[in-house]
């Protein structure tokens, strides 16, 4: 995959669209204070299990770059296709909150 440039305010947006989607899964996440680019912008998350993380997201998807919030301190080149895989990963309450949440719509639509 090749480095999408977008400027940051673009990558600040794409940022918000995630957390968005995410935000019922995990403890907090939201913008880290980590300066971004036109490549890239740094995402803290903190899980239902309590595990903090620095995320970095790219056109190259989704990657761990820190084990706290607002810290680039792990080099890593796992990247993660979607937030949902890298959450999988990280997080085992994640996987059972977004199928409950999934099952209460599935029930409203009933």
């Amino acid at each position: 995959m090749s480095d999408e440039v977008l400027d940051e305010e673009n990558w600040r947006e794409e940022a918000k669209s995630v957390i968005n989607d995410v935000k019922n899964h995990v403890k907090s996440i939201e913008i880290s204070q980590l300066e971004s680019s036109d490549r890239f912008v740094y995402v803290n998350l903190t899980t239902l299990e309590n595990e903090t993380y620095c995320i970095e997201l790219s056109s190259s998807g989704f990657r761990i770059v820190g084990n706290s919030h607002d810290l680039n301190n792990i080099d890593s080149d796992e990247y993660y296709e979607t937030p949902y895989s890298l959450l999988s990963k990280v997080s085992v309450s994640f996987y059972q909150s977004f199928a409950d949440e999934l099952i209460n719509k599935l029930k409203e639509v009933e």
